[in-house]
């Protein structure tokens, strides 16, 4: 007799997977912890094999779930496509999403791609402006949802992740050994204030060696070796690297990847806010795994 996948096991293994853990995971599906294990439980028992494992702090998927995985996310892929079309409103219209530049990537373009798939009816526009215009605009009314990058959520903000800002720094450069330490940061830069102050109170002398609001000139003239700055870790511009560690330079902190959407009831912008999410979480757990393995890897080798 023919044996089935449940695929609400499977929707929460697949959680779980990306979340990095059954608590973080409980709450995308909005189900309880344990219920979530319950299910966990059922199908590792159902295929009789081991999915996670569970002897680190951090839930893994073991070889065989990683080869579930693939599975999993194809035939959920194709029970929604299957359930949207036969069920859809034939949702029309336009939805805007604001984003700063530097987060873009790698998190928005698989969100773009799904939401196109889920409403191919529905148009999905991006608008990239810093934070601070991404608010304004917001609280006018004039953009559906937006990310932004900000220490704290604000009113109705939804913080996703928190990403650890690095210095850069031209390929090969040797800026960062000048005295004053030459930085160059955008107009309206939102990491602009607090990675100052960081220097400040390090007693390290700067000087910024450039005045505009264009994020590419900012860009020009760190892959100049003209100055340094401080970005989100993984967004550095291709003729840039982050600084070596005899830079010395005083840690610059971190920022909040923050959700806000105007209507989350409206079905349309919960699917959104939805794909968001699980996009920032599937990318973030695969960012802490990394940095797990290259930590293991180095005790190891020093033992």
């Amino acid at each position: 007799m023919a044996r089935n996948l449940d695929l609400t096991a499977l929707r929460s293994f697949v959680a779980v997977a990306d979340a990095g853990g059954v608590t973080r995971a409980a709450g995308v599906l909005n189900l309880t912890q344990s219920a979530v294990s319950m299910q966990l439980k059922r199908l590792e028992e159902a295929l009789g094999i081991g999915l996670l494992d569970r002897s680190n702090r951090q839930i893994a998927v073991t070889p065989q779930g990683e080869h579930l995985l693939s599975y999993a996310r194809r035939m959920l892929a194709l029970n929604d496509e299957a359930l949207h079309r036969l069920t859809s409103q034939d949702y029309e219209g336009e939805i805007l999403l604001g984003v700063p530049h530097d987060i873009i990537y790698p998190y928005v373009p698989p969100v773009l791609r799904e939401f196109a798939q889920l409403f191919p009816r529905m148009q999905i526009r991006l608008m990239s402006a810093p934070t601070r215009s991404l608010r304004d605009q917001f609280a006018k009314g004039e953009l559906d949802a937006i990310l932004t990058t900000e220490e704290s959520p604000g009113e109705g903000g939804e913080a996703l992740v928190t990403l650890p800002l690095v210095w850069v720094g031209a390929k090969g450069g040797t800026a960062w050994k000048q005295r004053p330490l030459p930085v160059a940061f955008c107009s309206s830069c939102i990491f602009r204030s607090g990675v100052l102050k960081r220097l400040d109170d390090a007693d390290l002398d700067w000087s910024m060696v450039i005045e505009s609001a264009a994020d590419k000139a900012v860009e020009a003239v760190i892959s100049a070796d003209l100055a340094v700055n401080a970005i989100i870790k993984g967004s550095m511009p291709e003729q840039t690297d982050v600084l070596p560690p005899e830079a010395n330079l005083p840690d610059p902190g971190s920022t909040q990847i923050v959700l806000y959407m105007q209507n989350r009831d409206d079905a349309v912008q919960s699917t959104l806010q939805d794909l968001i999410r699980q996009s920032y979480m599937a990318e973030w757990a695969a960012m802490s795994a990394g940095m797990n393995a290259r930590m293991n890897g180095g005790r190891r080798r020093t033992a």
